[in-house]
């Protein structure tokens, strides 16, 4: 006979009940999986070339690929979540995702990797928008503020981690497979996460009464991609007139979504969002930072390579502990006292333009540059994180995935706007000295974090 005791019901109580937290880290395993993806094939292009002997054309498609498949469904992909239940679109996407990185490495020639990183784009696209959904769902009060502090750590060190993880596996040419490893790994990542996720994260079937908006449906993903499209081809290709059309045509439908979600009774995102305390600064400030820092990433990424000699896994190394740095100060700084809350954005932002200026100086990869990447991370941790649940905050559980949508676009298109503008400005300048080049695209780049750093004072 087995005598057991029941657990007191008080003692149940003080518990932590750590599922929500172990769902989270299934789901921030699959976002880091989703956002690896964006630079890890950037350091394996010259073994793509030899192997599939893809030409430049082919190789920027393989680049850019990824980022026009995962723009196209951002917005649709939150309202898909909250139609048809955030488990079922995430994992729906995890599959897509790992069945196209296993796609992408089994690729017998340029084409199917190509569209294969289309296809791979859009399932992580499915997936990211249920992150922060599922945070604002599950989490509230202290817990909501570490748990979006653990999603912003994540985005600052994925994309640090994919040039290094990249140079490691082309470098290690695992089972003489050469470039394939990059793709390859997610597999197992990605069955692991879709399997857990499936068990951990909340069900949902589809809101009873709402449909999804088809018209904004039909604006929102071309406006989108006739944006994105020539901001990463455009200074490849010398910005032909094609681009240039091609964004006005995409701004055009930009406006044309605003009058017609005004008008519809069941919009793809409703923009009156927008009126919410906190949002409307808070995206404004976000795409600032978010521009500065894609563009800190590709400026000093190329310098560190092209303008003093660097390995494409030592130029990660180097910018690796910066980071780190940035990830742990954005998932502790809620320990600070509340009292200074309220300023680590506006700080953070300024102490970042200081840190921008100062990589300008120490370009030759000496201690100052060491020192200023250090003080990135310190100010734009704590400035990300808090920027993030300040934002967030007075956001209602039903409006969550309207500001998802709105959310992970900004955070991905003002990326790409970054990249492309202190791109191609760094780029022309390198022709003729890579060190000016980087001094006067960090200088650009601090200007518009001060300008952020203004935004964020706005309540």
């Amino acid at each position: 006979m087995t005598l057991t005791t029941p657990v007191p019901a008080t003692d149940r109580a003080a518990r932590p009940d750590r599922r929500p937290w172990f769902m989270l880290a299934v789901l921030l395993l699959g976002q880091f999986m989703a956002l690896l993806d964006v630079t890890v094939v950037n350091v394996a292009m010259t073994d793509i070339r030899t192997d599939l002997g893809a030409s430049g054309a082919a190789l920027q498609l393989v680049v850019s690929g990824y980022t026009v498949g995962y723009a196209m469904l951002l917005i649709t992909g939150a309202r898909l979540g909250e139609l048809y239940g955030r488990r079922r679109l995430f994992v729906a996407g995890t599959v897509a995702f790992t069945v196209c990185s296993l796609l992408c490495g089994l690729a017998p020639g340029p084409a199917t990797l190509i569209v294969a990183r289309i296809a791979q784009g859009a399932g992580a696209a499915l997936m990211m928008p249920q992150v922060i959904s599922l945070i604002q769902a599950q989490f509230t009060g202290a817990a909501r503020a570490k748990a979006l502090s653990a999603y912003t750590a994540v985005i600052s060190v994925a994309f640090v981690a994919g040039q290094v993880l990249g140079g490691v596996l082309v470098g290690a040419d695992l089972f003489g497979a050469g470039w394939r490893p990059i793709f390859l790994v997610n597999v197992p990542i990605g069955v692991l996460v879709a399997a857990l996720a499936g068990k951990v994260v909340p069900g949902g079937g589809a809101k009873a009464g709402r449909r999804l908006d088809l018209a904004g449906l039909a604006i929102a993903v071309p406006s989108v991609v006739l944006v994105v499209l020539p901001l990463v081809l455009g200074h490849e290709t010398g910005w032909p007139a094609w681009t240039y059309a091609s964004i006005a045509a995409g701004v055009l439908l930009a406006v044309l979504f605003v009058v017609v979600e005004r008008r519809v009774r069941d919009p793809l995102v409703d923009l009156a969002v927008l009126r919410i305390r906190g949002v409307a600064p808070g995206l404004a400030t976000l795409a600032a930072g978010v521009a500065s820092y894609g563009g800190f990433l590709f400026c000093v990424s190329l310098h560190l390579q092209s303008g003093l000699g660097k390995t494409a896994m030592a130029a990660g190394l180097a910018m690796a502990p910066g980071g780190v740095v940035f990830g742990l100060c954005g998932f502790f700084w809620n320990r600070l006292p509340r009292r200074v809350h309220a300023w680590l954005t506006p700080c953070g932002y300024a102490g970042s333009a200081v840190a921008y200026a100062l990589l300008g100086l120490g370009r030759d990869g000496g201690t100052l540059f060491f020192v200023a990447l250090l003080l990135f991370g310190l100010s734009m941790g704590p400035a990300f994180g808090s920027l993030m649940v300040n934002a967030l905050t007075h956001v209602p559980l039903e409006r969550a995935a309207d500001v998802s949508g709105l959310l992970t676009t900004t955070l991905q298109l003002g990326q790409v706007v970054g990249v492309a503008t202190f791109g191609s400005l760094f780029l022309t300048l390198a022709a003729t000295s890579s060190a000016t080049a980087l001094t006067t695209a960090m200088t650009c780049a601090a200007a518009l974090l001060l300008g952020g750093a203004g935004l964020s004072l706005r309540r």
